[in-house]
């Protein structure tokens, strides 16, 4: 057999096992820059510049939001080699905060238990990464954490899976204001050398495994029901509303993509507009769709951005107005969320500001629409 066949056969079963998972194909499967930054500024304190890491094809600067999945992969293990050091996927682990997990990483923060929590991790963590999929699985009081990576099938990813289990681990101690103990950790990699395996010892307080046929964490069932203490539950219905916003959007254009895209061909460049479009509405509720943030996240300039839409017809303001109101439709017909939840959601300071573009929009107020049904 080829080498060539052979990594076409490996491509095809990491994108069975996608499938498997509910995962997109390896061309379509992104790390959004929130959760690779931690990655970045691991690499910026190490020297080394992730636009000469030789990966293939080499990644364009200023690096693109989101970035291919695969290529956040290879850019760590190509940085650990390079000189960022062979436990870089740890350090960068220990780095995640809650906006490195986007918008799901405010749901879980609200959740009102761990259970609670790993069901919103299950839902919206594609929101972050494609990297891969969790799964919880529960059995004579022993919970078992899984991380699917399908994309262990093309290429290494020992960093990849060490820096996700250390930033979970990372956050759910922040979330529960203390130790939580792990029973067993295993990755599917080959131990590294004796120094490493004794720093995850270390880490995670437990001796760890390697060669496992997936990466698997074990722990006391009991634990799902211990509360989280900051959880605020009036928040919990408003953040998922806002994170099943952003995960129908990226769904749809996902399906978009599939149709466009048969046989593996790679997908056409979204157009500037949509792109725009798309960054504006994961950042409404945030307060950070301004043209400064949206300019950075894709990696152009303020003046730039500005320019650009001025030569497509579409000022970056035209577009902002567009996505509320597409938006605004969709909320206030949807009873369970406040016009206050609905003005907060829409990146208005107060409900009165929203009362009044809705009104400029459709004619009437958003209260009128409620009665009318």
């Amino acid at each position: 057999m080829s080498l060539a066949l052979a990594t076409d056969d490996r491509s095809q079963a990491a994108d069975a096992a996608a499938r498997l998972h509910g995962l997109p194909p390896a061309r379509l499967a992104r790390v959004a820059l929130a959760y690779a930054q931690p990655a970045l500024d691991a690499l910026a304190e190490a020297g080394l510049d992730p636009a000469v890491l030789g990966l293939d094809p080499p990644l364009s600067t200023p690096l693109p939001d989101p970035l291919p999945a695969l290529h956040y992969m290879a850019l760590l293990e190509a940085a650990a080699a390079q000189g960022a050091g062979e436990d870089l996927g740890l350090r960068v682990g220990a780095r995640m905060r809650t906006a490195s997990f986007v918008a799901y990483g405010h749901v879980v923060l609200s959740s009102p238990d761990f259970g609670a929590a790993m069901a919103q991790t299950r839902r919206y963590e594609g929101l972050a990464h494609d990297l891969g999929r969790s799964e919880l699985q529960v059995e004579d009081g022993q919970a078992h954490y899984l991380w699917h990576c399908p994309w262990l099938l093309r290429q290494p990813g020992r960093q990849v899976c060490e820096s996700v289990m250390a930033g979970i681990f990372v956050f759910v101690r922040w979330l529960a204001q203390r130790p939580l103990p792990l029973q067993a950790l295993a990755f599917p990699h080959p131990a590294p050398s004796p120094a490493a395996c004794a720093r995850l010892d270390d880490f995670f307080g437990v001796k760890v495994q390697f060669g496992a046929p997936v990466t698997r964490a074990c722990f006391d069932a009991r634990l799902l029901a211990e509360p989280i203490p900051s959880a605020d539950a009036s928040l919990l219905p408003l953040l998922q509303q806002h994170a099943e916003a952003l995960l129908s959007a990226r769904q749809t254009g996902l399906h978009g993509l599939h149709g466009l895209s048969p046989s593996g061909v790679s997908p056409p460049v979204e157009p500037l507009g949509e792109q725009v479009r798309r960054q504006i509405a994961e950042r409404l509720a945030q307060d950070g769709a301004r043209m400064a943030e949206v300019a950075q996240a894709l990696g152009l300039s303020p003046r730039t951005l500005q320019r650009r839409l001025a030569a497509l017809g579409t000022p970056f303001q035209a577009l902002l107005d567009g996505v509320r109101r597409e938006l605004a439709q969709r909320y206030v017909a949807d009873p369970a969320l406040s016009l206050t939840e609905i003005a907060f959601l829409l990146g208005y300071a107060e409900q009165s500001s929203f009362t009044h573009a809705f009104k400029a929009w459709f004619g009437q107020p958003p209260q009128a629409v409620r009665r009318r049904g």
